[in-house]
């Protein structure tokens, strides 16, 4: 048996018919690249299971047992086996075959992790958010930008095991870059975990990238003629994304820090250099997004501060014309009393010359209001 039908096996698919079933189905189907799609076209959380001696993949035939005995005895191979969002009872057997702590394997299953590394005996399980950016023709204040989800990588001596959980974050191109470089794939699984994390960190800056450009477009519609009436949520909209950003890329620091400096028996010292570029790359997409919030901050102030200064000019072109009004309506009230003995009532002059007092009072007061700005 080959070693992808040897590992629907471990995952349980022999329930489903049985091995000949199984045996069956995998002549049938054509031989494929499993790296690329989000899930097997066979129907499991297997993605891929590749070995490689030396920087060099193993052609494929041999059952996944041996394979493993193989790599243990062996000290320049390993097995990279990559799954996408397995079940309980699909990571069983592999966690049985592997030897996983339980709570690694829990939190693998489960998801929504923090960015996190743990060691479990010989083996290192790590935990990275990745990110993508969502495209959108027009940002408003229900936009999603920034989409996430999960790699869990269980790093041993002669292993590793990637799980991920999204749509997104395919590693099948990774693979591809490190098999077109064999002396990097000889280091060991330490060199795919450098690789994976390099991918992952790059990613948060070509997002970076993306949302300043969402940024920018904000910023210009506020300082705009009509900034004040402008969508203030947009600008919460972002200050949301930005802060999802935020939780997938800061708490990676610290496991970064720890694969780069401390002695780990699974890592090998010269790939610590390799983790301290990738943690020079993630402070650089730390210090920007902290620098985002304060612009956005900044951003939002200068727009509540636009909206209270025309609020404030509305105020003063309605008091202005009030003013305005009142002249006429105080004359008018005074000869509307319905008093007998009025002097003016009987002066054949007193209408004409009510209503130019009326105008000259009237446009004074519109001229000094227009050159104070008011009007």
């Amino acid at each position: 048996m080959s070693m992808a039908g040897n590992l629907r096996k471990v995952t349980g698919l022999d329930r489903v018919g049985g091995l000949r079933k199984v045996a069956r189905l995998a002549r049938r189907r054509p031989r494929v690249d499993l790296s690329h799609p989000a899930r097997s076209p066979l129907g499991s959380a297997v993605v891929n299971c590749v070995a490689y001696e030396n920087g060099t993949r193993v052609p494929g035939g041999r059952d996944l047992v041996e394979t493993v005995e193989q790599v243990s005895k062996a000290d320049d191979g390993f097995v990279w086996l990559g799954l996408h969002e397995p079940t309980e009872v699909e990571f069983a057997g592999i966690a049985e075959l592997f030897d996983l702590h339980p709570l690694a394997v829990e939190d693998a299953v489960d998801a929504h992790q923090r960015p996190k590394l743990e060691r479990y005996g010989e083996t290192m399980f790590a935990v990275l958010k990745t990110v993508c950016y969502v495209d959108h023709t027009e940002l408003t204040a229900t936009s999603e930008v920034v989409n996430t989800g999960e790699i869990m990588v269980f790093v041993g001596h002669h292993f590793v095991i990637t799980v991920r959980h999204g749509r997104h974050g395919s590693l099948g191109p990774l693979r591809e870059e490190l098999e077109a470089d064999p002396q990097q794939l000889a280091k060991g699984p330490a060199a795919v975990l450098h690789a994976i994390a390099d991918h992952v960190v790059d990613d948060y800056l070509n997002v970076i990238d993306s949302v300043q450009a969402d940024i920018d477009q904000v910023e210009t519609d506020v300082f705009a003629e009509n900034g004040a009436r402008a969508d203030p949520g947009r600008i919460y909209q972002l200050k949301r994304e930005l802060l999802e950003l935020k939780r997938a890329v800061a708490p990676l620091s610290r496991p970064l820090m720890d694969l780069a400096t401390r002695p780990i028996r699974v890592v090998d010292p010269e790939i610590q250099a390799y983790f301290r570029d990738v943690s020079d790359h993630l402070l650089r997409a730390t210090e920007q997004i902290a620098a985002f919030d304060e612009l956005l901050n900044s951003i939002l102030q200068a727009h509540l501060a636009q909206v209270s200064v025309a609020q404030n000019e509305d105020m003063r072109k309605i008091t202005a014309w009030a003013a305005l009004i009142a002249v006429p309506t105080m004359v008018c009230g005074v000869y509307g009393m319905n008093f007998e003995h009025m002097p003016e009532l009987h002066w054949r002059l007193g209408y004409p010359l009510t209503l130019g007092v009326i105008a000259a009072a009237c446009f004074v007061l519109y001229r000094g209001f227009k050159r104070n700005g008011w009007l």
